[in-house]
């Protein structure tokens, strides 16, 4: 649900401004209005651009210390602003040396690999023969092009054959013209033996580097932390000075904010004790009122969810808790194996428990309740563990009937993706009641109340379309009348009372290309739930690909290399197979919700964050 907030305004004589706003932020309830943008502010800018710096630098420190197994992270201690300037620019240096160094190891990395095709050998030996009136020149060029002449011409000598290349030399007189259709190398100016060296001296450096590296992150993580949270909080303070209005030539300034409603009276007594003057206002509909989300333990682990589309508005209804239980049944769809679930539960629970408390605990929950449906769907519904269909298995002979066929999967899906259209048309048709009030909401309940008269009159036969005849009883006639009326009266209000305080007519326009609009989308709504079908299927079917490759692949092995290779197929494949199962079966349930779902339930979203001003410590 959407926590209730209070819209409050705060005026304040400009002598006790700054005091005001130090009791305001010890209160921590009120989330202030914003009306100035702080593209203006250079100094908020430059907050922001610390803060930024810090955030990367506390991200870097944080890797490294989790690399040093024994680092000791010295206390936090006080810097200002320049020291902290002083730190990052230290971090910079050693970076960029850093980078530097690696840049230069790459290099000697190349010079090495082509030096080991010529071999070790002495520079100063090549120097002594130029010395004796002799030179020696490397050359490289494809084998089928060297010609064995140049071994008698010019003392040419072999050295290495490298990928279809020949390399060699050749020793003649200083000064002798070589005429060689050839390469001419170019060598290091050191031989292998001062590269190698060189680059293991390189190696040491770098090593060098990441130690410092380490003991900074060791020595100053808990300050840049700390400094951090006190940029946070000048920058929170001076952003609220910035929203603030003077009134009466700047003599009185004026703040508006939000708080939690059942946190208001807390605040009321607090500002009321230390003499401050604050109104309640009313909220109007272009207000944008901050959210706060409350929800049970079950529905909290989806807020995610809500959240990575966007947040409601605070005029809405909260759609966590609706969009939970489909989006679970949509993944254990899309999922399809009991086996795969059963492998989701059972890793998102070990690695539960071993971490203990901690910030991932939730997602890990989500991924136990996902694992879990999973399973069940699996087991009850397609009948399939890791791949292998258990309708076929004699222990399962005699509930193979339960098991859905290719056929039901599919008339299962597209019947969900009815009843979850529906659903979102009556969430909508909540929605404009709680907005607009009961007389706009006729005419949307309307839509619901028809559609949902024609599930129950023609879904079978329409399902009927894609598979075999559904085995439902026919309807008693006094069902299908009850249905016919309600259908009736339903079109009534969608034709005549979609609009109202318009004239019939109006309305009965306005209705026919509601119609229009409403049946094309809701065709196209309703079949995108194909997906939960395909994707199951899809698999399910690679799972028993794998299974066979194992089976059929070894068939021919002595029993000591036909099991380790099994495993290794099985395990491989069912792996990646759980892991593109995982990928698609969060997309596209997540798909099925913000596209169809959101569409039909009218979602707006837009929603800003509750987010009281207060010190962070």
């Amino acid at each position: 649900m959407i926590l209730p907030m209070k819209k409050y305004a705060f005026m304040v004589y400009h002598k006790e401004y700054d005091d005001f706003l130090h009791a305001l932020r010890e209160v921590g309830v009120v989330h202030v209005k914003e009306n100035k943008s702080i593209a203006g502010h250079a100094e908020l800018k430059a907050l922001l651009s610390l803060r930024k710096q810090l955030k990367s630098l506390m991200s870097l420190f944080k890797r490294l210390n989790a690399e040093s197994e024994t680092a000791d992270l010295a206390p936090a201690r006080t810097i200002d602003k320049e020291e902290c300037h002083q730190i990052i620019e230290k971090i910079e240096k050693l970076q960029d040396k850093r980078a530097q160094l690696f840049v230069e190891r790459d290099n000697l990395q190349k010079k090495i690999d082509y030096m080991q095709i010529w071999g070790d050998f002495s520079y100063e030996t090549v120097e002594k023969l130029r010395a004796a009136g002799y030179e020696i020149t490397f050359f490289s060029c494809p084998t089928s092009r060297f010609e064995p002449k140049w071994t008698t011409e010019y003392n040419a000598f072999l050295v290495n054959f490298f990928q279809s290349v020949s390399f060699f030399v050749t020793v003649t007189k200083t000064g002798e013209v070589i005429e060689i259709d050839a390469e001419r190398a170019k060598m290091p100016e050191c031989g292998l033996e001062q590269l190698i060296a060189t680059y293991e001296g390189i190696k040491d450096r770098i090593q060098n580097v990441d130690d410092e590296m380490k003991e900074e992150a060791a020595a100053d993580y808990l300050t840049i932390e700390e400094f951090d949270k006190s940029l946070q909080n000048e920058f929170n303070f001076n952003n609220v000075v910035v929203q603030t209005e003077p009134q009466a030539n700047e003599k009185v300034m004026l703040l508006e904010g939000w708080t939690l409603a059942e946190k208001a009276s807390t605040m009321e007594a607090e500002l009321d004790r230390q003499g401050y003057f604050f109104k309640q206002l009313e909220i109007q509909p272009k207000d944008k009122v901050p959210i706060l989300l409350k929800n049970n333990r079950y529905a909290k682990l989806f807020e995610p969810l809500t959240n990575l589309f966007s947040l409601p508005n605070y005029t809405e209804l909260d759609p966590t808790p609706l969009l939970a239980p489909f989006f679970m049944l949509f993944f254990g769809l899309c999922f399809g194996d009991s086996g795969y679930g059963l492998i989701v539960l059972l890793i998102a629970t070990v690695v539960k428990y071993k971490i203990g408390p901690s910030d991932m605990r939730p997602y890990l929950s989500f991924a136990q309740w996902l694992g879990a449906t999973a399973l069940v769907v699996g087991a009850v519904i397609s009948g399939s563990f890791f791949g292998i269909t258990l309708g076929n298995i004699a222990l399962f002979s005699g509930i193979k009937e339960h098991f859905m066929t290719m056929d039901r999967l599919m008339q299962f899906s597209l019947g969900l993706g009815m009843f979850h259209v529906v659903f979102g048309k009556a969430v909508a048709a909540a929605k404009i009641k709680k907005q607009k009030g009961l007389k706009h909401s006729l005419a949307p309940w309307g839509w619901v109340f028809f559609l949902a008269a024609g599930l129950v009159l023609f879904a079978p036969t329409a399902l009927a379309m894609f598979g075999k005849p559904l085995n439902v009883p026919p309807l008693p006639m006094i069902v299908q009348y009850i249905c016919y009326g309600i259908a009736g009266l339903s079109a009534l209000l969608i034709l005549f009372y979609n609009m109202p305080g318009k004239n019939i007519f109006f309305n009965f326009g306005a209705a026919i290309w509601n119609i229009y609009n409403a049946a094309s989308g809701m065709l196209g709504d309703t079949l995108s739930y194909v997906r939960l079908f395909a994707i199951g299927l899809t698999g399910g079917i690679l799972g028993g690909v794998f299974n066979m490759l194992g089976i059929d692949l070894t068939a021919g092995l002595p029993i000591y290399a036909r099991i380790p290779l099994m495993l290794f197929i099985l395990v491989f494949g069912h792996g990646l197979n759980i892991t593109l199962c995982t990928i698609s079966s969060l997309v596209h349930p997540l798909r099925l919700i913000f596209v169809e779902y959101f569409r039909n339930s009218e979602y707006e979203g837009g929603g800003i964050a509750y987010a009281p001003f207060k010190k962070v410590n």
